[in-house]
């Protein structure tokens, strides 16, 4: 199987995800989903963990050979982070939601210097609003962000559509579409529980067009 793949059968198998095509979760933006997914709980299994966190390492090498620096999302990119920037040998960060509103009033946590060249991690997209405020951040601190590099996305076009206008790549290690055919494959869900997956996606797609 291929790495995507791989991933998300973990992520299946450990309950890092749920699928409940007939019974839709409520997120927290309103919208009726079939699938809720839980990155954090990867942390917790060796096995999972070892296998995203070279994904992640591998992917960066490929497409971000001249990375400096590593930084990752508060909270749930912190630790993902932090194990590659240690892999990688290379100095980390963590970006906050927003300043603290005490002390020297920081965004960012750690020394990032100007024009160093950083790659941003995150465990889940759904519209990347959260990570792309944590790289507009970076970038007025003058941080050069080559992209954004996470763990799933549901790949909702609104995502598609932010991370296109605010200029920044995307890459993500495993994603929807790979995940659903992987729950058909391994009885995860049945047929008909596949179709209501399949048609949450083609929705989503509908609404944004």
């Amino acid at each position: 199987m291929t790495l995507a793949q791989d991933i998300a059968a973990d992520l299946l198998e450990i309950e890092a995800v749920y699928l409940k095509p007939e019974e839709p979760f409520t997120w927290a933006s309103g919208i009726k989903s079939p699938i809720y997914t839980d990155n954090r709980i990867t942390l917790s299994y060796p096995k999972t963990r070892t296998l995203i966190e070279n994904g992640f390492v591998e992917t960066i090498k490929a497409h971000y050979p001249e990375v400096e620096v590593i930084a990752g999302t508060a909270t749930a990119g912190i630790p993902h982070g932090a194990i590659i920037a240690d892999k990688m040998e290379l100095p980390f960060a963590y970006i906050r939601s927003k300043p603290k509103d005490h002390g020297a009033g920081n965004q960012i946590e750690g020394r990032v210097t100007k024009g160093q060249k950083m790659v941003i991690i995150e465990d889940l997209i759904s519209t990347g609003g959260s990570v792309l405020d944590a790289a507009a951040a970076a970038i007025r601190d003058g941080a050069e962000v080559l992209g954004v590099v996470a763990i799933f996305t549901y790949e909702l076009p609104k995502a598609k559509a932010n991370f296109d206008k605010a200029g920044i790549e995307l890459l993500t290690l495993s994603h929807y579409t790979e995940l659903i055919q992987v729950a058909k494959e391994k009885g995860f869900i049945d047929a008909d529980g596949l179709a209501l997956l399949e048609k949450f996606k083609q929705d989503q797609e509908n609404w944004q067009n």
